[in-house]
């Protein structure tokens, strides 16, 4: 199965499913990732990886480009950079959503 991936600004909310051990993470990005997925994995497991696309969102009258997971097993993961190299880390809390930005070399 081929993914599409299509290419327009999101206005809509974004619903996220978390409490019960369950949290969320929004990960800011450059304009240049629009499309990419970012890859995540718990720490420890790297084979288990999760990823989301980026996209470009209007919210609140503000451009932001982000990469939302809007339900993540609480714990630490790893992010993955698009070279498939791992580039930084992140928490995720229970019934919280975590904000980070992209890791910048």
């Amino acid at each position: 199965m081929v993914e599409q991936h299509v290419a327009r600004i999101h206005t809509d909310n974004v619903v996220l499913d978390i409490g019960g051990g369950v949290g969320a993470l929004i990960l800011y990005t450059a304009p240049d990732l629009v499309g990419k997925e970012i890859e995540l994995s718990p720490v420890g497991d790297d084979a288990h990886r999760t990823h989301t696309d980026v996209h470009e969102r209007i919210t609140a009258g503000r451009t932001l480009f982000t990469a939302v997971y809007p339900a993540l097993a609480m714990g630490d993961y790893t992010i993955w950079n698009l070279a498939g190299q791992a580039a930084g880390r992140v928490t995720i809390r229970d019934g919280e959503v975590t904000e980070q930005a992209w890791p910048d070399p």
